[in-house]
């Protein structure tokens, strides 16, 4: 039974889409602007909104329940000592999705997923 079992699963196996998943947020954590389809950038939106919210707490505890997702030392530090602190006045809404329209080799909905705080360069 499906009972409790959100997300999309993306034509993926469970432990191939969460890694993916988690090196998606990771990117848009290192970047702050990464380029990929519709549905992917909803289901990453979700999980970097979370970890920034874990962030904001910066202390021990917190650092541990992010590097569960972020394996990079310097990822996890950007998020804390950068991105967190940036967005401490907000409550929410860290991330937004802009539409490019369909993807020439597949017609895939092509989205940017970026931080708030970001200046695309």
């Amino acid at each position: 039974m499906r009972h409790a079992k959100r997300g999309r699963k993306l034509n993926r196996e469970a432990q191939h889409r969460n890694l993916m998943l988690a090196t998606m947020a990771s990117q848009v954590i290192q970047h702050g602007r990464i380029k990929t389809t519709g549905p992917k950038a909803k289901e990453v939106r979700g999980l970097v909104d979370k970890l920034i919210n874990v962030a904001k707490n910066d202390d021990l505890h917190a650092r541990r329940q992010a590097s569960k997702v972020l394996k990079d030392k310097n990822i996890l530090r950007r998020l804390f000592e950068d991105v967190a602190p940036h967005l401490e006045e907000r409550n929410s809404g860290y991330t937004r999705i802009l539409k490019l329209g369909p993807r020439l080799g597949d017609g895939a909905e092509a989205v940017y997923l970026e931080l708030v705080n970001h200046t695309p360069e």
